[in-house]
């Protein structure tokens, strides 16, 4: 039994800019867990905004190594359950290890993750590409050189209808809004009018994610169905979010992986709240453990390695308006050989 963690400086192929910052690389910790012949591998992306770095991530993986590996036979959700109380202050880290548990157990079962929970491919949403904040200009530019039916378009700014209505003069695909909780209430609901002529298909995140009064007024005013994205983080806010939003966008970097995303999923379920799985920018190792859910999603996000100048990683990919499966068990994802038999940290 063996843990081995990574780091990598992820390029993109265009500067990244939202509400909070922009960037043109992405740090990310890669965990991989051997047994007996098996290997799994995890991810879990470092930002700033959430005040997570690698080097702290792989701190808190390295600080219950004894423990995890004491452990690596079990299943991935009775692990996550050991490592949660140590690991309560870093769900990222623990995302890392979850995910790597799981495409672990699905390769000693000698499954995929999706046939393992019992879901079929027959019918899975279609990711959303992402069009960062920039100049109008450039973001036309990102959109054609980049032809997709399904936008999402990080907005945030004062000019954010004049925005959309010149991507809307270069394109028919669908579009989705995300204002990274930039917006008032009022703003929010009169763009939901004009955002709803410009086919625009719902707004994710409107308003700050502790404005719960404002979210009222915008569940009850707005035109568009709203999404909740960084005011639905663990499991518990899912029930709070019922009362002022139309679905839930989940991240399993921030909710501590497939372990409490699945439950998310399926109290979001219960709770008639539409379901997606967002990414950040992560490798396919990220997307691939995203990737296995999409039977029972609404919507999905998942085009963080979509966004990379040089992957890292083999597994789920997405191309020609497609997802399509490896035929591997897990998550099917594995570091390329160039960047495996790089010098790992551990």
């Amino acid at each position: 039994m063996k843990l081995e963690t990574y780091t990598f400086d992820l390029e993109l192929k265009n500067t990244f800019t939202i509400t909070h910052g922009s960037r043109d690389h992405q740090p990310t910790l890669i965990v991989k867990l051997t047994e007996e012949g098996f290997s799994g591998y995890g991810e879990a992306v470092a930002t700033s905004y959430y005040g997570k770095s690698v080097e702290r991530m792989r701190e808190s993986v390295l600080r219950v190594e004894e423990i995890l590996i004491d452990n690596l036979h079990r299943r991935p959700e009775e692990v996550w359950d050991v490592l949660q109380p140590l690991l309560e202050q870093d769900y990222f880290a623990l995302c890392a290890i979850d995910i790597a548990m799981h495409d672990l157990h699905g390769k000693r079962k000698g499954l995929p993750l999706y046939k393992l929970w019992g879901y079929n491919l027959d019918h899975i949403p279609l990711t959303n590409y992402t069009i960062g904040l920039d100049s109008t200009e450039k973001m036309v530019e990102k959109m054609k050189a980049f032809p997709w039916p399904l936008y999402k378009i990080k907005l945030g700014t004062k000019e954010d209808i004049k925005i959309v209505r010149e991507l809307r003069r270069h394109s028919d695909s669908v579009f989705r809004v995300d204002a990274n909780g930039a917006w008032t209430a009022e703003e929010a609901v009169e763009n939901s009018r004009q955002l709803k002529d410009l086919n625009v298909e719902f707004i994710e995140q409107p308003l700050h994610r502790n404005d719960w009064e404002g979210m009222k007024m915008v569940k009850n005013e707005a035109v568009l169905p709203v999404i909740a994205d960084e005011s639905c983080i663990t499991e518990a806010d899912v029930k709070k979010c019922a009362e002022y939003f139309d679905g839930v966008n989940i991240k399993l970097t921030k909710c501590g992986g497939l372990t409490p995303g699945r439950r998310m999923v399926q109290e979001a379920n219960k709770l008639g709240l539409k379901v997606m799985v967002g990414c950040m920018t992560e490798s396919t190792i990220g997307i691939s453990a995203i990737a296995h859910l999409l039977p029972v999603l609404d919507y999905v996000d998942m085009d963080g390695a979509m966004l990379l100048k040089n992957d890292i990683a083999e597994g789920v990919k997405v191309h020609d308006q497609k997802t399509y499966f490896p035929e591997r068990n897990g998550t099917g994802a594995m570091l390329l050989p160039k960047y495996e038999s790089q010098k790992s940290l551990k």
